[in-house]
């Protein structure tokens, strides 16, 4: 069975593209069929996979009905990838119509059944997007870098993950939180764990073990169209997503 799974985050700059990019690359090189599908304007996943994004078909015109959604999947070594550009930032706009929360879950099911992961990255925002990620998907990963900002943005998604459980998905499960950019020797990184924990039992869920250590090859690897995953396979990074990505499996999704 597929599984679906949306990195999500309404601040910026907490690793949500790096999280998703990386976990393609470990589900990729593990042998897993896997499918990554940017919903930020900004079009970061799809650059950072190597993907020439201002002359591909893109997320904006499957959604958008234009395209059929078979035609804007780009293989590449990292797995295959569904891109976005900057048309994709009028959707809050363009995409009026009833039932508009369903339009990605529609389109990801006519594919599905070819993967055995599709990992959905999203805008730092809760709008009409995000709730397509969160109406599209089984479960949450809640990436935050260690800082005060930063959990407050983790506790602003309880509402919008309540209306999307209460009205078009009443079986998405928080998978949990991922602190980025993580230094257990700064004292403001460990007083942050714990805060996150209690955010995480409101959330009804945990913070994960694994946690994602500050290295330049983090940077450095989108440059190269590549993971960190394959960018830097000894690096620190790359071992703690290849941990996140056991404790994931560990629980079975």
């Amino acid at each position: 069975m597929k599984k679906i799974i949306t990195v999500t985050n309404q601040k910026g700059g907490v690793g949500k593209t790096t999280t998703a990019l990386s976990l393609i690359g470990a589900l990729n090189r593990k042998g897993y069929r896997v499918l990554g599908i940017d919903l930020d304007p900004q079009g970061s996943l799809g650059f950072s996979a190597g993907v020439d994004i201002e002359n591909s078909v893109t997320i904006y015109d499957v959604l958008k009905g234009t395209k059929p959604i078979q035609e804007s999947v780009v293989e590449t070594d990292i797995g295959d990838i569904i891109p976005s550009n900057i048309l994709l930032s009028t959707a809050e706009l363009e995409f009026n119509v009833p039932g508009r929360e369903f339009l990605l879950r529609n389109q990801v099911r006519k594919i599905a059944n070819a993967y055995d992961y599709i990992i959905i990255d999203t805008p730092p925002a809760l709008n009409v997007l995000t709730v397509n990620a969160y109406v599209a998907a089984q479960g949450l990963i809640i990436p935050m870098a260690p800082e005060i900002l930063s959990l407050l943005g983790v506790a602003q998604i309880r509402d919008t993950i309540d209306t999307v459980r209460k009205y078009y998905n009443p079986d998405l499960v928080v998978l949990g939180i991922l602190l980025n950019r993580y230094n257990m020797r700064l004292l403001l990184n460990r007083e942050v764990e714990e805060m996150s924990q209690d955010v995480a039992r409101k959330l009804g869920t945990k913070v994960f073990k694994a946690k994602i250590h500050q290295s330049v090859c983090v940077a450095e690897s989108p440059a190269h169209g590549e993971s960190v995953i394959t960018y830097a396979p000894a690096s620190k990074p790359a071992r703690d997503f290849k941990a996140l990505l056991n404790e994931l499996m560990k629980d079975n999704f």
